[in-house]
C-alpha cells in the first residue's frame, strides 16, 4: 500500500492544506476553516499528516490551556 501525504499549516482561524498521493500528483490544495478540517479528512485513505502552526496558532493553544 502507498500512502498519500498532506501537509497542514496551522493558523488561528484557517489551515491552509495541501495533499499528494504516492506519484507525487496534486490531490488536494486549498485553505479551509477550521469547522471544515473534519469534514475535509473523514473520507481520506489512511495518509500521513504533517502539521505546521505559525506562532498565532501556539499563542492561542496557550491561552486556551
Amino acid at each position: 500500500m502507498s500512502l498519500s501525504v498532506y501537509g497542514i499549516d496551522l493558523a488561528k482561524h484557517s489551515f491552509s492544506i495541501h495533499g499528494e498521493d504516492h506519484q507525487g500528483k496534486l490531490l488536494i490544495h486549498k485553505t479551509i476553516s477550521r469547522s471544515k478540517v473534519l469534514s475535509t479528512f473523514v473520507n481520506i485513505q489512511p495518509a500521513i499528516i504533517g502539521m505546521e502552526a505559525c506562532c498565532a496558532f501556539q499563542d492561542g493553544a496557550c491561552a486556551n490551556a
